[in-house]
């Protein structure tokens, strides 16, 4: 299958010929891509800054219309989303269809936000001054999204600032290409003009160069990224070059915190979706369950139970909760996080020996600060267990991290509950939830090596417009000189 640049509506071989993806089950050519260089990345600005003053013209209700129908035009392409998804990155195919509804509700949420971009009149001091604030499109957006959700999380780059009158540039992932170009077909199947969504693939060894010209292009004005934390530096340090404001969502150690009166099958059940939905390959995904001394036993009991039920096969199957992870370097992280805690007095829980890329789930139990899994992202189908004596050591431990992009507490008492989550240094918190909770309408972020900024419902607006003051002298001034 071919993925060619999507550039001014039109499908552009790149520059710098294609590139070859291999996935991470069938190990053979799954997408033959466009591989673009910085000409080509220059040229996408180019096109999406010719396209910006007629679609920031636009009405809200035009923009509004064209945006849900992307959203039905992405669902009708739901069948060959799922097929670049399973090829290219190993996932299941309920996974995929659930990237492609949520998908579809954040590109419906952002068509509700285009008639509430809204300002405000402001007293002013100066007789006869009308002042207001207004919130006005920032200009060319460039989104750069990963392939871990990548229907989710690449629709989610571009649809509020298509809402708040933007154009954008979406930056491909290298890991499925054809996966991230479905998203720009279906947003020039629902009308979109020419220029509006342009969609950039590069080869994994051009990425930075790419990246760089993409983000140093003058007229792009915002910038967001979802991905690792690393990486995320790296395009901090290049927005501030720029004085370009950037949105970051990076990695995450969530925790989820079992308190002595929990319920224990609510805690399991959540405790396994927030673990090993997605092989654990989600930014949410409950890294560390952090449970009291006093219960345990009887949870680890009830979770190891559970987890011997999460075996992983071919996904191309559909015969297994859990399919592939992304390629072989994810397996061998995940081999070095368990041996070392095993070496250190770890006791590990497995539903099945390991076979090539496919990982059923795994739980480490008895985890300690010595040990790597402590700490380190795993970004795989393994979680940690840490016992703790009581609530204070449960809170200290679920802040003992670089990261804070979610957690999780698990208690009868709602006030307690609340009393736990103030204390959390997390973007988001669920009592009584897993980790894993997205909503379109919803503030998304976190806080510390986490990321900065939000995506979702009204939070999104303010990262992607300009506010400005407006005055209207309705009298004459009097002036000192």
């Amino acid at each position: 299958m071919e993925a060619l640049l999507l550039i001014a509506n039109r499908d552009v071989a790149a520059r710098g010929g294609t590139y070859d993806r291999v996935g991470p089950v069938s190990g053979e050519v799954v997408t033959r891509a466009a591989a673009a260089t910085t000409a080509d990345a220059i040229a996408a600005v180019d096109a999406a800054a010719e396209a910006l003053s007629a679609w920031a013209g636009l009405g809200p209700n035009a923009r509004r219309t064209m945006l849900l129908k992307a959203a039905d035009c992405l669902e009708a392409l739901a069948g060959d989303i799922t097929e670049a998804m399973t090829a290219e990155t190993g996932a299941t195919g309920p996974w995929a269809g659930f990237n492609v509804h949520l998908a579809g509700s954040i590109l419906r949420e952002a068509a509700s936000l285009t008639t509430q971009i809204t300002g405000e009149v402001i007293p002013s001091d100066r007789p006869g001054c009308v002042a207001m604030s207004v919130r006005q499109p920032a200009g060319v957006v460039l989104g750069i999204a990963p392939w871990n959700a990548p229907v989710i999380l690449g629709v989610r780059a571009i649809a509020t600032p298509l809402a708040c009158g933007n154009t954008v540039v979406l930056k491909a992932s290298e890991m499925c290409p054809r996966t991230h170009r479905l998203i720009g077909d279906a947003m020039r199947n629902a009308g979109l003009p020419a220029g509006v969504v342009n969609v950039v693939t590069n080869a994994p060894a051009d990425a930075a160069a790419v990246v760089e010209a993409l983000v140093r292009h003058k007229a792009v004005r915002r910038v967001n990224f979802t991905g690792s934390t690393k990486v995320g530096r790296i395009i901090a340090r290049l927005c501030a070059e720029e004085l370009k404001p950037v949105l970051l969502e990076l990695g995450g150690k969530a925790p989820l915190i079992v308190l002595d009166d929990a319920d224990l099958d609510e805690a399991v059940a959540a405790a396994a979706f927030g673990a090993y939905m997605n092989s654990g390959q989600i930014c949410m995904s409950t890294e560390r369950i952090i449970v009291l001394d006093a219960v345990a036993d009887a949870f680890v009991e009830k979770f190891a139970a559970k987890v011997k039920t999460l075996r992983a096969a071919d996904p191309r199957g559909n015969t297994a909760p859990l399919g592939s992870v992304v390629d072989p370097s994810a397996v061998a992280c995940i081999d070095r996080l368990i041996a070392d805690a095993l070496d250190k007095g770890a006791e590990l829980h497995r539903a099945a020996d390991p076979q090539g890329t496919l990982l059923s789930a795994a739980v480490v139990d008895r985890v300690t600060p010595e040990m790597a899994i402590y700490g380190d992202e795993s970004f795989g189908p393994v979680t940690g267990i840490i016992r703790v004596a009581d609530e204070e050591e449960a809170i200290r431990v679920a802040n003992d991290t670089e990261y804070g992009l979610t957690s999780a507490v698990f208690t009868r008492d709602t006030a307690r509950g609340l009393r736990v989550a103030a204390r959390i240094d997390a973007g988001m918190c669920h009592i009584n939830g897993p980790t894993v909770h997205d909503e379109a309408q919803m503030p998304f972020g976190g806080v510390k090596a986490s990321g900065y900024g939000r995506f979702g419902g009204k939070a999104g607006i303010a990262e992607f417009t300009d506010l400005r003051w407006i005055t209207i002298d309705t009298q004459p001034g009097h002036y000192p000189i």
